[in-house]
């Protein structure tokens, strides 16, 4: 951060910490996916009921992020680190000792509103600690630790709940949690939240931000669409076994990990390309879902396929928020946590809806048309003339002026 240089081990330090919490966050946003059936079970509750802590958590995050991030735009980024943390910490310790669908509710929301705020915090300190032409790399290296909840925090969730208790995982996460907020809160310089480059964005143009936040909305809508009844859909459609969807679970994850390891480096040289590449992946992965679904060599195939696109899919679009953000970088950012998480609560409950209707097979058809109008618009994107080059602030940083930060 500007006029703060630090040793290599400490930047090394805050990011791997900030991409344990990314892991956090994510696990426990996914965790109930996993957990689907036992804790319907455990609870009393039905399999909706349970995918509605999806939703609900979508919805707190997509409401809460920008006034969130307006709030605290002048805190130090090590408080607000520090504070959210803290607050992921307790909420996972809360459902691992207490089995109340009530009580887990609020531990939902308590740690939807900490995410709220950590999404739109984490890419600008992580980036702002190295040079401004790594930019997508460093969102790359961030996001291999949300690309690991996929990989080992939700298959392990869901292998180790279903040998002991759903409530064990919980109490597994606020372990790493705690020691991501030890690190956090030692190796991150007390510094303001606008000083640096990561402040704003790089090439800021409002037309092309907001269709990054159209398709954000639509591709994560159409992924929770069926991935939120996704244990269902493989016993009961694939007759899958409880251990083989644990495994399938698990390639999916691998899939996510290994696309956002071969995109990451990728998004410095190709911001579009990485992003409508992945998109159009995941539309073709779902439909392929919804064509195939009794067949378990494609199910499998696809749905390893889908966790290539799914993670890069928000990865690029942080990395493509960064460059256009038409203001300061945090509510661009907070702004596109929102849109993805109202993507997460409209895809579950689209999901929701379906089942009603029609059946489980059917909310990857959704899911895949969805896909097919992100895509589209990032095709329209494409016809926009280029944006006038933006004046040059202090410290070589581009200030635009701060039109979705106007307020004092």
């Amino acid at each position: 951060m500007a006029g703060t240089p630090l040793a290599f081990w400490r930047k090394a330090g805050v990011v791997g910490a900030l991409m344990l919490s990314a892991f956090g966050f994510n696990t426990t946003e996914n965790l109930p996916i996993g957990l689907l059936r036992l804790m319907a079970e455990d609870l009393d509750v039905s399999s909706q009921s349970v995918g509605y802590l999806v939703t609900w958590y979508g919805l707190t995050v997509a409401l809460a992020s920008l006034p969130l991030a307006h709030v605290t735009r002048r805190t130090p980024r090590r408080f607000v680190l520090s504070g959210v943390l803290a607050v992921l910490f307790l909420s996972s310790v809360l459902p691992a000792l207490v089995s109340s669908y009530g009580l887990l509710v609020v531990a939902r929301v308590a740690t939807a509103l900490a995410q709220a705020l950590f999404w739109a915090v984490m890419g600008p300190v992580a980036v702002g600690l190295f040079s401004p032409g790594v930019r997508g790399r460093v969102i790359g290296v961030l996001s291999v630790g949300g690309a690991l909840a996929t990989v080992a925090g939700v298959p392990a969730g869901n292998w180790l709940g279903r040998r002991t208790d759903w409530q064990v995982p919980f109490g597994m996460l606020s372990v790493m949690v705690l020691v991501a907020l030890v690190a956090v809160a030692v190796l991150l310089p007390t510094t303001r939240p606008e000083e640096g480059h990561a402040a704003y964005g790089a090439e800021p143009d409002a037309r092309r931000f907001a269709g990054v936040l159209a398709v954000t909305a639509l591709s994560v809508t159409g992924v929770f669409a069926g991935f939120t009844y996704l244990v269902d859909f493989l016993q009961d459609v694939g007759r899958f076994s409880g251990d083989a969807v644990s495994g399938l679970l698990g390639a999916f994850g691998l899939g996510g990990f290994v696309g956002v390891t071969v995109v990451g480096p990728l998004l410095d040289r190709f911001p579009r390309a990485t992003l409508a590449v992945p998109v159009a992946v995941q539309a073709a992965a779902l439909l392929a879902l919804y064509a195939d679904a009794h067949d378990k060599v494609t199910v499998s195939v696809a749905l390893a396929v889908l966790g290539t696109a799914v993670a890069p899919v928000f990865m690029a679009a942080q990395s493509r928020v960064l460059r256009v953000a038409p203001g300061r970088t945090e509510i661009a950012l907070a702004a596109n946590s929102a849109a993805f998480n109202l993507g997460v609560a409209a895809g579950a409950l689209c999901g929701a809806l379906v089942l009603h209707v029609l059946a489980v097979r059917e909310t990857f058809l959704v899911g895949g048309l969805l896909s097919v109008a992100a895509l589209m618009i990032l095709g329209a994107e494409t016809l926009l003339p280029d944006p006038a080059p933006a004046p040059v602030g202090e410290g070589g940083a581009a200030r635009p002026g701060e039109p979705l930060d106007a307020v004092p």
